[in-house]
């Protein structure tokens, strides 16, 4: 049974009760303030639901993760890195790189990324949670991607590009830089073939509950996230295709 959510309480029925059919859903309403946002990413709780539909949470099993360490970088992606001068940021943009998400995805099959969850996301970025990676070729955003920080633990919320390859360079540059300074886990909800190519890994619920519960012990850097340029060296390694 979905659970209807008490406006007056920002608490969640626990994860383990979510429907099996569609899976993961959990309950539905309340609202999209920071503290219920950040109640429901501490506690493997994320929002999706469409424009004119009410507010849908879910957690569903198994979970898509990657570990910041073991991003697939094909022969043609080191390829791709080398010979373009491709310049990774990171919390340069957030605006623009949501906002790209929600066109790029709405042009090609609708988005989840309604204005309502656009301010939300807006508003938990100026209080310092959910942060961008931003790519530039010749001063152009060409790619990206955003998400909030839970501890150790990144939840990835959507990702773009309009020059081939950019988003992967964009979470190859960012994988290596949050593993370097501590990053666990970089969570990306519900896998699907591409984030598979690129190295992603299916857990239980129970087991990324246990994980994400685990990283929550210590906090990135703070100067992690202080808007600046990602260095390129030290990719992950490349592997066949």
């Amino acid at each position: 049974m979905i659970v209807q959510l008490d406006p007056l309480s920002i608490s969640f029925p626990p994860a383990a009760t979510a429907l099996h059919e569609p899976n993961g859903l959990l309950a539905v309403g309340g609202d999209l303030s920071a503290e219920r946002l950040l109640y429901a990413y501490q506690n493997g709780i994320f929002p999706w639901f469409s424009n004119n539909d009410p507010i849908l949470w879910w957690s569903p099993n198994p979970r898509a993760v990657f570990y910041p360490d073991q991003i697939h970088v094909s022969r043609s992606l080191a390829k791709a890195a080398r010979q373009k001068p491709w310049r990774v940021t990171i919390n340069n943009r957030f605006a623009d790189v949501i906002d790209a998400c929600a066109r790029l995805r709405a042009d090609k099959e609708g988005t989840w990324i309604t204005d309502e969850m656009m301010n939300a996301y807006l508003n938990l970025h100026n209080l310092g949670h959910a942060h961008s990676v931003e790519v530039w070729l010749d001063e152009h955003l060409v790619g990206g991607l955003y998400g909030v920080s839970i501890g150790q633990t990144f939840c990835g919320e959507s990702m773009f590009h309009t020059a081939t390859n950019a988003s992967k360079i964009a979470l190859m540059r960012f994988a290596n830089a949050f593993h370097r300074d501590g990053g666990q886990l970089i969570d990306c909800q519900v896998g699907n073939p591409h984030l598979f190519s690129l190295g992603a890994h299916e857990l239980s619920r129970e087991r990324f509950l246990v994980k994400l519960h685990s990283s929550q012990t210590s906090a990135m850097p703070s100067q992690f996230w202080i808007p600046r340029q990602l260095e390129s060296s030290g990719s992950p390694t490349c592997s066949s295709d």
